[in-house]
């Protein structure tokens, strides 16, 4: 069976009987565009896409694991401004040959990861394309408070950080090397943690400046450097090695603080936050902001990969 005989209109069908809907759908899929609450009268929304090939290989991972995937990379923008995610849209383009299952645990992925924060997969679009590619808009509200933006760190900020980084980067690493474990640093790969509560907290805390760490730590704290205009510095000493992680690296010859501090797909939350701030659960100090320009790691420019950048190779 393949999506082609299925039909498209009989493939959302399928898909859309998988789906359940939260509170903040008002009406789901079936006409021409969906209806989302937004008690806040203000809508955050960001949209991401994922490219086979380039984002995910379907021998490493299965559709369920690319959903998760999908939905993640969106719903942590959401949370790196401070906000609930509400609802997600996915737009859906495939090979007339794909087997029609892929698409139906596709949503299974995308509609569990959705639930973990109370929002909805609430409608899309589907077109055959020879590759396949899944992009995903997302949309969240704010609850009344002031958005969570890039530029607002300043000298004296403390920089601190809620997940953890390096974990999917192992992952991959190891999937790239043809292996298949540690079993643990493979499936943060597949299936990301992302502590999506932690980035309402840190507003309610008063974070200064935030963002999803989504392509490595030092590249996505030079965006909040050079948006705010101020400089980072990161302590090595504030990122623990976990064991799997450090025999891994121990096994494929491999930093693992390239990991930590360069890798992405964690989409752990950076923020920055005034001195003397009782940081919220879950976060950890791990710098501090001061005058001047770039990122560096213990007072001194970082000499491995900073990130990743989806027209060149990682740098």
């Amino acid at each position: 069976m393949t999506v082609a005989g299925v039909g498209e209109f009989g493939l959302i069908d399928r898909v859309t009987a998988r789906l359940s809907y939260g509170e903040s759908c008002l009406l789901g899929p079936g006409d021409d565009a969906a209806l989302v609450a937004a008690p806040d009268r203000r809508v955050v929304a960001s949209t991401d896409v994922l490219v086979e090939g380039r984002h995910f290989r379907r021998d490493w991972s299965g559709a369920r694991d690319v959903g998760h995937r999908a939905a993640a990379a969106n719903l942590a923008d959401v949370a790196a401004m401070g906000a609930t995610p509400t609802a997600l849209l996915v737009a859906l383009c495939m090979p007339a040959e794909l087997d029609p299952t892929w698409a139906e645990e596709l949503a299974d992925g995308l509609g569990a990861e959705a639930g973990l924060v109370g929002a909805s997969v609430v409608g899309g679009d589907m077109s055959a394309s020879p590759t396949l590619t899944i992009a995903v808009t997302a949309l969240g509200d704010l609850g009344g408070r002031p958005p969570v933006v890039r530029s607002g760190a300043r000298p004296g900020d403390v920089v601190a950080l809620a997940g953890r980084t390096g974990w999917a980067a192992a992952g991959y690493t190891v999937l790239s090397r043809g292996f298949r474990t540690p079993r643990l640093l493979v499936e943060a790969f597949r299936r990301p943690e992302v502590p999506y509560a932690a980035g309402p907290s840190a507003a309610e805390a008063g974070a200064t400046a935030m963002i999803d760490v989504s392509d490595g730590l030092l590249a996505d704290l030079g965006h909040v450097a050079a948006a705010s205009g101020v400089a980072i510095d990161l302590s090595r000493d504030a990122f623990e090695v976990p064991r799997q992680m450090r025999d891994a690296a121990q096994a494929l010859g491999a930093d693992p603080y390239s990991w930590i501090l360069g890798g992405g797909d964690d989409h752990a939350l950076a923020a920055t936050f005034p001195a003397g701030t009782a940081l919220p659960a879950g976060w950890r100090p791990v710098g501090r902001v001061a005058a001047g320009a770039g990122v560096t790691v213990d007072g001194a420019d970082y000499d491995g990969p900073r990130g990743w950048d989806h027209f060149r190779k990682a740098e």
